[in-house]
């Protein structure tokens, strides 16, 4: 939390708060991050033993205080005026006890000139580790797409955060990657967008690294679904304007095969069955990670015609909406100036709009940059070129919250 007073302060005191012990984050390294001619260091201090830090701020403008916990960086903006930030971390492990899928959802069609498939995969992640842990790594999430698969874009999506890009690193097996992003506790999710080269008929094997709730395949009614001899898909009898095969309590070792034919594209109005109006926002929004809003979360009774709950309700607006514009978008704003184009357009982000999910987006994005960087997967060019167009854009970000926080004269949290 970052509060806002006088219109410069010479220092900013704060205190850094381990959430996996609840117990004070000690000899954490926090740096101030000045926002002027670039991201230039403006002070550096530790925590103390009891979490706290004092950082000095040699400048009026903008800035960013970060703390680094278990290689992990954590941001909190400090706009002009910031007294004192309250920064939360976690401890963080390459495996964590805790961590499995929720679900994964394919949405497929074929192209116009029916050669290829195009695919938007959509992976939710939970972590419900018990004291919660973060899993980060070079694998902190690793899947794997089916043989001939050309990514086209991807994206990621943190707890009670906004989507940004998160590139996929190949791990030198065929078709076997890994996002090198963090799993904090709660449910964060991936989506990558992918095309197959198509000749009327594809075999699908879907391998999973995690036991996983749900996983779910949506096609054009036009195509036709073969599940393998194996498997255990069921249709959802929902009446739609597509067609969707579900296969429950899924692991690892579990076949999962299915064969598509035919050609198709998916509806437009399965992709706005979620939205209201001209609006783009989502019928029943997400409001907070702490209100079980996650998709699908408020649609109401289940699909199951028994009343029991079905998971496959929490993952219904995400189908219906297309996600893949919300998180692509999210993504190539901030990076090109121009939204991504993934395979398949769909709902405006669900995440609250304005400065201040601007603002998270950034520190999101900033992560992942660091994350980068500390794996060896940036050069130094382009290390520099992205915090070069992170800069300009976070200074907007900061101008803007600067300015309403003036207009609207209340004092409170920033962040």
């Amino acid at each position: 939390m970052a509060v806002v007073g006088p219109a410069f302060a010479e220092s900013i005191t704060g205190t850094v708060i381990n959430k996996t012990t609840n117990k004070p984050a000690v000899g954490d390294d926090v740096v101030l991050i000045q926002l002027a001619q670039g991201m230039q260091e403006a002070s550096r201090t530790k925590t103390d033993s009891h979490g706290r830090f004092t950082l000095q701020v040699p400048n009026t403008g903008m800035h960013l205080v970060r703390v680094t916990h278990d290689k992990a960086a954590y941001f909190r903006p400090a706009p002009p005026g910031t007294e004192s930030v309250e920064v939360e971390v976690y401890n963080a492990a390459a495996k964590v006890a805790g961590v499995t899928g929720e679900a994964d959802v394919m949405r497929i069609q074929t192209d116009p000139d029916g050669k290829k498939l195009n695919v938007v995969e959509h992976f939710f992640i939970k972590n419900a580790s018990d004291p919660p842990k973060t899993q980060f790594s070079p694998r902190s999430f690793e899947f794997y797409l089916p043989a001939g698969a050309v990514i086209q874009g991807s994206a990621a999506l943190a707890p009670g955060s906004m989507p940004v890009r998160a590139d996929p690193m190949s791990l030198g097996d065929p078709n076997h990657y890994a996002f090198v992003f963090p799993l904090r506790p709660g449910e964060t999710q991936f989506q990558i967008t992918y095309s197959l080269p198509y000749s009327g008929t594809f075999q699908f094997a879907p391998r999973l690294t995690l036991p996983t709730d749900t996983v779910a395949v949506m096609m054009p009614k036009s195509m036709t679904f073969a599940a393998g001899a194996s498997t255990s898909y069921a249709p959802v009898t929902e009446e739609m304007t597509a067609q969707t095969y579900v296969a429950r309590n899924a692991v690892p070792s579990m076949p999962l095969d299915f064969t598509l034919s035919g050609t198709g594209q998916l509806p437009k109005d399965t992709q706005a069955a979620a939205t209201s109006g001209d609006s783009g926002q989502p019928t029943s929004a997400p409001q907070s990670a702490a209100a079980d809003t996650r998709p699908g979360g408020g649609l109401g009774n289940p699909l199951d015609p028994s009343g029991n709950d079905d998971p496959w309700a929490k993952y219904k607006w995400w189908i219906l909406g297309a996600l893949g514009l919300a998180m692509a978008t999210g993504a190539g704003l901030m990076l090109k100036g121009t939204p991504a184009k993934p395979a398949y357009a769909g709902t405006a982000p669900s995440a609250p709009a304005g400065p201040n999910a601007s603002l998270a987006a950034l520190k999101e994005e900033l992560f992942a940059l660091e994350a980068d960087k500390l794996q060896g997967r940036l050069t130094d060019t382009e290390y520099a070129e992205q915090k070069s167009a992170l800069e300009v854009v976070l200074r907007r970000a900061l101008a803007r919250t600067e300015t309403a926080a003036d207009t609207s004269k209340i004092d409170g949290p920033v962040v």
